[in-house]
């Protein structure tokens, strides 16, 4: 960028008026291309990285996806198996049922089979949320991660 100053000298021939001081001449037109290359260059950089940043978070969102589809599959095959056993159990319960003989052992029978399906119900439903909590997790970690790192980059 070039400036320019020019000073008429104190001591010359004023003829007793003040010495006359001019604004520098500057070059706009140089001062303004400089200006918008380097805007133009920041915003290339900023687009680059932005658009670095939408292909990494693109493979993260498709990697969590698919993690996601694998484990709700892991987890509708634990609701099933769980459903078999349930289901087995209560046939047997049933079969169990017709063979008694007098209503205190239909009661007996009653209590014992609440209370082994109470435990099993219990056991299930811990192993399905702890299932959901894995799921949840391995699902969202990756992606956490990734965008934390992606929001703490320096630019």
């Amino acid at each position: 960028m070039k400036v320019e100053a020019r000073a008429d000298s104190v001591n010359g021939s004023t003829n007793g008026a003040n010495p006359r001081f001019d604004l520098p001449l500057i070059n706009l037109q140089e001062f303004f291309r400089n200006f918008a290359e380097q805007g133009t260059t920041r915003a290339k950089d900023n687009i680059e990285k932005v658009k670095a940043a939408s292909e990494e978070v693109s493979e993260v969102v498709r990697e969590a996806c698919f993690k996601s589809a694998e484990s709700a599959a892991d987890y509708g095959a634990k609701v099933i198996e769980i459903s078999k056993h349930n289901t087995s159990a209560t046939l047997e319960f049933m079969s169990q049922l017709a063979e008694t003989r007098s209503l205190l052992d239909i009661v007996n029978l009653s209590a014992t089979r609440s209370r082994e399906a109470f435990e099993v119900a219990t056991a299930q439903n811990r192993e399905l949320w702890e299932l959901a909590q894995k799921v949840a997790t391995e699902t969202t970690a990756p992606m956490k991660t990734s965008f934390n790192r992606l929001l703490h980059r320096p630019v």
